[in-house]
């Protein structure tokens, strides 16, 4: 599978074509001014709040960025009280302020290996109406999405610890509380004994805990790739990463995010053309022709005569499809060897969202997971909404074994597949099951493996398999088999094996 497997020789070859190509693709100029939105006029007095400048502490090393199109604001949390005189070390939060737009949520912390044991709640008000919303948690699990130990992504100083993100739509105004868990637990006795001489002490929040509002921005702004310099790999400590971001761009900021925009298309000539949003479906026939073509010099006579199991391609929406703004990731690309696997993960994101939303949640979370957390692109390789979309992820090429950071310890050899939402007591829509089985069938068959079979992982470490131990998982897993998790929630994990069942008849099994 030499096309499929890499696309080294290919870039090699034809990335100034294609960046020649590029430089045709209309351009959003920078207007950081322009697109800023003030806050409502009846809390003007009240100033939003500023993260400040880039500080040298790990604690202050996220600033807020400027107001503009697709950027975050990262507040640091504030220890609160409970008798208004006596701060409590075991609970922190924000008051309750206006802030510039936000549609997504989430909490950082320095230390990637550190957990948060304890409640995450926030409240958010509708921008325009000025609605607040109730109290809403914020799962706190989320150490599990991860790039294997070891790797540069992992190693690269600028990872965090952090929770999932939660959408909450267009907002401008947010409360936030967090809780240790002994804290919580402290509480909920108090009513019932009359001392709390005998409970356990509450365990330490992370430090440096950080509230993270990302703006998705527009999709003519982020897709241009023109707002922020590519990080390269390997890049600059978070300190002088932070002052990038806050930085004027320069003269040739334009055309390096551009090239990245090319190199993100490149990837996907095979499939379809040069800038496509979207990759077209095609029928079985079609389909198993493409892998005739495409693996034509590595398949032996009698694999070339026997019917190959590959199900039909499905239609996937490409990163300049959503609006990806390719200058926020590290340019270039890691590759495994092969797809052995697909993990199925939920986004943990909540469910209060539009199809028509998607491509701004998935530009938001893609920020969350480079800006926010320190990760070198978006997780997953591919993400599925209810409507049963599916959308390319980690950029690298929908068809190639792209090395991402959706599972702990098994990122190798595998694919991550995220259903946008959270499914421990919501059941996934039957277009997103069988938009997984789609999905499934097709890349897998690429492969040549059947979505109903075993295979075998080494796992890089988790809290679940030692490093080293080859662990035996079906080919279609949940995140939960990898590692000790809740993810992909209960409902969705239940639906897995009707997954494995629909993928190997769309392979023809």
């Amino acid at each position: 599978m030499s096309k499929i497997r890499g696309m080294r020789g290919f870039l090699a070859s034809s990335i100034g074509v294609t960046c020649a190509a590029a430089l045709a693709l209309p351009l959003t100029p920078p207007a950081f001014a322009a697109t800023a939105r003030p806050v409502p006029a009846a809390e003007a007095a009240r100033p939003a709040p500023h993260a400040g400048t880039p500080a040298t502490t790990p604690s202050d090393r996220r600033a807020a960025e400027p107001s503009a199109a697709g950027s975050t604001q990262s507040l640091p949390l504030e220890p609160l009280t409970r008798d208004r005189a006596t701060p409590s070390a075991t609970e922190q939060g924000l008051p309750r302020r206006a802030v510039r737009h936000f549609s997504l949520v989430g909490v950082v912390w320095d230390d990637p290996d550190a957990e948060l044991h304890g409640r995450v709640q926030v409240r958010t008000r509708t921008a325009g109406t000025g609605t607040w919303s109730g109290w809403q948690d914020v799962e706190t699990h989320n150490a599990d999405h991860a790039a294997d130990p070891d790797t540069p992504e992992r190693a690269s100083g600028r990872v965090r610890g952090a929770t999932a993100p939660l959408w909450v739509g267009d907002s401008d105004g947010v409360e936030l509380r967090v809780r240790s868990e002994s804290d919580d637990s402290a509480a909920d006795s108090a009513g019932h004994t009359s001392g709390t001489r005998n409970l356990p002490a509450a365990p330490p929040l992370p430090s440096g805990l950080r509230l993270e509002l990302v703006d998705p921005g527009e999709d003519d702004a982020a897709s241009s790739g023109d707002e922020e310099e590519p990080r390269a790999a390997g890049g600059a400590n978070a300190e002088n990463s932070a002052l990038t971001e806050n930085s004027a761009l320069t003269e040739n900021s334009a055309l390096t995010g551009t090239s990245a925009v090319a190199e993100a298309s490149a990837v996907n000539a095979d499939l379809a053309p040069f800038g496509a949003t979207e990759i077209a479906a095609l029928s079985r026939t079609e389909t198993e022709q493409e892998y005739l073509a495409l693996n034509a010099g590595e398949l032996t006579e009698r694999q070339l005569q026997a019917k190959p199991y590959v199900g039909p391609r499905p239609g996937i929406v490409t990163r300049r499809g959503w609006g990806a703004n390719e200058g926020l990731r590290e340019s270039g690309f890691r590759y495994t060897k092969k797809v052995k696997a697909a993990f199925v993960h939920h986004t943990a994101s909540g469910n209060n969202y539009r199809c028509s939303q998607v491509p701004s949640l998935i530009r938001s979370i893609y920020r969350y997971h480079v800006k926010s957390m320190g990760w070198r692109d978006i997780g997953y390789n591919f993400l599925i909404d209810k409507c049963g979309k599916i959308y390319e992820g980690r950029a690298g090429g929908v068809a190639k074994p792209v090395l991402g950071a959706h599972t702990l310890g098994f990122n190798s050899n595998s694919m991550g597949i995220a259903v946008l939402g959270s499914y421990g007591a919501t059941k996934p829509s039957k277009s997103a099951v069988k938009a997984v089985a789609r999905l499934t069938a097709w890349k897998l068959g690429l492969y040549r493996v059947n979505p109903k079979g075993k295979t075998y992982l080494k796992s890089a470490g988790s809290n679940l398999h030692r490093k080293g131990k080859k662990v035996r998982l079906n080919v279609i897993s949940g995140h939960r088999d990898g590692f000790k998790t809740e993810c992909p929630g209960r409902k969705l994990y239940g639906k897995l094996g009707s997954a494995r069942s629909k993928a190997a008849r769309y392979q023809g099994r």
